[in-house]
Formats: structure tokens, C-alpha cells, sequence
């Protein structure tokens, strides 16, 4: 529980917090961080023919924030400005944009449409001239939009209300979330979803992006196709049929658009779902024997493949299929959020930490070193790293200068503090007021149908009615 583990705002020195992670035996590297722009993390990577200028990036993220149509609002612009101010020159996938209504996430999900083309175009303009202003140039800036399917966790018209499409019945999941053999695809269904992501992949090149993301994550269409062991047809079963949907949608983005680069978010392994149990800890849903569906795992349910031979096999196809550039992540927010968003704190609607969050922080990395070691030129931005607070600086500069990863992608962290990269790259150090603590409030606005933003730290989240609103909902739920 939240409690029993030290904060990390109680070590004062680098040394101090190593020795601690060392005593509750968490591999995790760590190295000072130079000041005289010398650092793994400020250095310039070719890549694709051009330079990214640091190994910074900024992680997609949900907002909440968009019209009912699905346009960026003022919120998202706001967002979206800082992190081209961030200091980042790798704005990773910039949100979790739905290629078509059906699979939004929520009702205020961004929508890749031909709606929303202009508004996209003059955004991605705009973010481009702000990194410009503030940092003399931006020839090596990289800007990507991630396209997305929610699959099982749509909520495209009201955000209590689930409307899945899976890839699969999935025992355990199919109870988590009341789904049925009803909500299956249907094979003759998947070629307009294709569709759909060509169509978005189109549109975000003549809006100016430099890459689209394919997710492959998080439990979401794309990445539960690859656990589709089970289904029927001609997307189940063997690994080409788990793979087909990503290979349709590459070979259709690459025939409509092929000067567009791709990229792909993607979960190396995955776990059992978890539920809050009568103790308000997180526990594995019960299962026996050997565990098929969790993508990437041992068979447990509980652990990564030492040898990811199966992740490797499907970065490898990918790589075949132009991807050059991985954003690695593990499990999932809607079953095993302890896991795949280390935190300190639980969400509104989630439960207490069955282990140490620094302990899944280092999952994370460890996962990343596995997947670069076994498949060489490829260049993976490496995640889950804000629950390290003020030492996410050292652990970012050891696994970069140790080739342990190529880019560090920060999410919750931008939202408090726009400013962490550029203040960590400075060396005036970091303003610690401004660290996410990971208190979740980013997560439970939405979760509860508000926007998404920053409301403990962020003094413009602070000022709206919604914070009173999600105090209100915190104090209730405390009860």
C-alpha cells in the first residue's frame, strides 16, 4: 500500500535514493547528470535521414479535452503548445487520436477525420513555430499523431457507457468488463477499420506530422489481436493471423502515403488482469494452469518471456514493414494500471499497490534493455519512468548512455511541469515544486468525465470547477 513505501521526496541525494533501491532489491541504473550539455540524454540522433536533437520525448496521452466532434479545443492546444515548448525534440505520437468514431475512448477523444484535417494542420503548424520561438529551431523537431482503435474500452457517445469491439472472447476480461461473444469483430468487419487508419495516416501527413504511431498497446484493438489465440478465421490462431491487422494497415498507409514515416506504441509484455480485493489491494484474477493470453509473458501471468520471443518476432515484422522507431510500454491502465503507470497513489476508481511502484518503474526499463538487445538498428523510446520524480533525470541518462534505450518518453510529467525537459537538459536543475507526485488526479478528472490535466499542481486545472468537483468525488470515495 501507498504507505508503506518510502516517498521519494525523502532522499536527498542520489547516493541515498541508490542505496535504498539496491535495499528493496530494485535494479534500476542511475548516473549524475552532467551540466555542461555533455549528457546522454542532450545529444542528437540521426535518425531516418535527419536529426532528433536530444533523446527527450513527450508520450501520446488521452485528454478528454476535444469537442464533441472530436476537434482540438482550446485545452488540447494548450497542451499541445507545451509540449512543443517542452525542451523534447521527439513529440511521440502527441495524442491518442481515434482513426474513426466507434473506437474512441471517450466522447472527448480526438478524431482523425476529414472534420478535423484543418484543424490538425493549423495546430501542428502552430507547435512547430513555438518550438522555433523558443529554441532557434526546430529542422530537428520530430512530430508524430498516434492512431488508434479502443477496442474492448470504447466509449464513443457516453463515457459510462461501454460499447466494445474485441478481437476475441476473452475469459477473464470478458468478466472484468461485462463483454460476450457479442462484441467480437466479425473478419468481414476489420477491412473498414483498416480503412479508417489509412484514411487517418493520410490525413495526418498533409496536416505536417512527421510520423504516424500504430498503437499496438495497452489492451487496445491493435494489441489484442497479437493475444488472439483463440479466434477463428483469418486474424486468429497462428502468427501471421495475429499479426494481419497491423500488416494491412501498414501496407495501406505505405501505399497511400509512402513518405510517411511509422512508428508503433507497443506493450513488450503483458500480465494478468488485476481487481481490487476486499483489502483495497490490487490481486491477479483467479486462474489456473498455464496463462495463453497475456502477449509477451512467460505463461505465468505474472512475468515477461526472458527470451520476448514472440515480441521480438513481431518488432522484427514490423521493422520489415518500415517501422524504425518503437514506444515501449508494458500491460495495461485498465487491468494492471500498477504495473503499466507506476504510481505512488491509486486512481479514483483503482486500488492499492501490490508492490513496490519503483519496482514496476524498473520493469519497465529492464523490458526496453531486453527488446534493443535482441533487435539490433531499431531505436526505442523507453516509458513508465515519472513515478522517479526528481531521479527520473539520472535513471533517463544511464539507460540512454548505456545503449539501454535510445529516447526517455515522459506523460503525467508534462502536465505538471511543461518544462522538464528543458530544465533538466539547463543544468539548473529541476524546480521540485513542480514534479508529478503521482497523486492520479490526471487520470481520475476523466475516469469521473472530466478533462484530463493536472489539478494539484497546474494552477490554470486548479482554477477550473472541475477541481472543486474532483475533490468532492476523492472526499466521497475516501469514505
Amino acid at each position: 500500500m501507498a504507505g508503506n513505501y518510502r516517498k521519494v521526496t525523502e532522499f536527498k541525494t542520489l547516493a541515498d535514493f541508490s542505496a535504498y533501491l539496491k535495499s528493496e532489491n530494485i535494479e534500476l541504473g542511475l548516473s549524475e547528470v552532467p551540466t555542461d550539455g555533455s549528457s546522454a540524454m542532450a545529444q542528437p540522433i540521426e535518425h531516418n535521414g535527419g536529426v532528433i536533437g536530444n533523446r527527450w520525448a513527450i508520450l501520446p496521452m488521452e485528454g478528454w479535452d476535444c469537442t464533441d466532434e472530436g476537434a482540438p479545443s482550446a485545452y488540447t492546444r494548450r497542451r499541445w503548445l507545451n509540449f512543443a515548448t517542452s525542451g523534447a525534440k521527439l513529440i511521440y505520437g502527441t495524442e491518442a487520436a481515434a482513426v474513426m468514431h466507434s473506437g474512441r475512448s471517450n466522447p472527448q477523444q480526438l478524431l482523425v477525420g476529414d472534420h478535423t484535417a484543418d484543424a490538425l494542420k493549423e495546430l501542428c503548424s502552430e507547435m512547430k513555430k513555438a518550438h522555433k520561438e523558443k529554441f532557434g529551431r526546430n529542422d530537428d523537431l520530430k512530430i508524430g499523431l498516434q492512431l488508434t482503435h479502443s477496442g474492448r474500452y470504447s466509449h464513443p457517445n457516453q463515457a459510462a457507457v461501454l460499447e466494445s469491439v474485441t478481437a476475441y472472447s476473452h475469459p477473464l476480461l470478458d468478466k472484468k468488463f461485462g463483454n460476450s461473444e457479442a462484441n467480437v469483430v466479425k473478419d468481414s468487419e476489420i477491412g473498414e477499420i483498416v480503412k479508417n487508419f489509412v484514411k487517418a495516416a493520410v490525413i495526418a501527413r498533409n496536416a505536417g506530422f512527421d510520423f504516424v504511431d500504430i498503437k499496438q498497446a495497452h489492451g487496445y484493438l491493435g494489441h489484442e489481436f497479437l493475444s488472439a489465440y483463440d479466434r477463428p478465421g483469418s486474424y486468429g490462431g497462428s502468427f501471421e493471423n495475429r499479426t494481419r491487422f497491423f500488416r494491412e494497415i501498414a501496407e495501406g498507409i505505405k501505399e497511400a502515403a509512402p513518405e510517411l514515416e511509422l512508428s508503433a506504441r507497443f506493450s513488450i509484455f503483458d500480465i494478468f488482469p488485476f481487481v481490487k480485493g476486499e483489502d483495497g489491494v490490487g490481486h491477479p484474477m483467479e486462474w489456473e494452469g498455464h496463462y495463453p493470453y497475456a502477449f509477451g509473458g512467460d505463461g505465468s501471468g505474472m512475468e515477461m518471456d526472458p527470451e520476448l520471443k514472440e515480441p521480438v518476432q513481431f518488432v522484427k515484422l514490423m521493422q520489415e514493414y518500415g517501422v524504425s522507431l518503437i514506444c515501449a510500454t508494458i500491460g495495461s491502465p485498465y487491468y494492471n494500471v500498477h504495473m503499466q503507470r507506476p504510481a505512488y497513489y491509486p486512481v479514483s476508481d483503482g486500488y492499492e499497490m501490490p508492490e513496490h511502484p519503483l519496482y514496476n518503474v524498473s520493469r519497465h526499463f529492464k523490458a526496453v534493455k531486453e527488446l534493443k538487445k535482441r533487435c539490433p538498428g531499431l531505436k526505442v523510446v523507453g516509458s513508465g519512468a515519472t513515478c522517479l520524480q526528481e531521479y527520473l533525470p539520472n535513471a533517463a541518462e544511464y539507460a540512454v548512455a548505456h545503449g539501454e534505450a535510445d529516447f526517455i518518453g515522459i506523460g503525467r510529467m508534462v502536465l505538471s511541469y511543461p518544462d522538464f525537459c528543458a530544465d533538466s537538459l539547463s543544468g539548473k536543475g529541476l524546480d521540485r515544486c513542480r514534479i508529478c507526485r503521482t497523486f492520479g488526479d490526471c487520470t481520475s478528472a476523466p475516469r469521473n468525465g472530466m478533462i484530463s490535466g493536472c489539478y494539484p499542481l497546474d494552477h490554470f486545472y486548479k482554477a477550473l470547477p472541475e477541481a472543486q468537483r474532483l475533490k468532492e468525488i476523492k472526499k466521497a470515495l475516501k469514505k
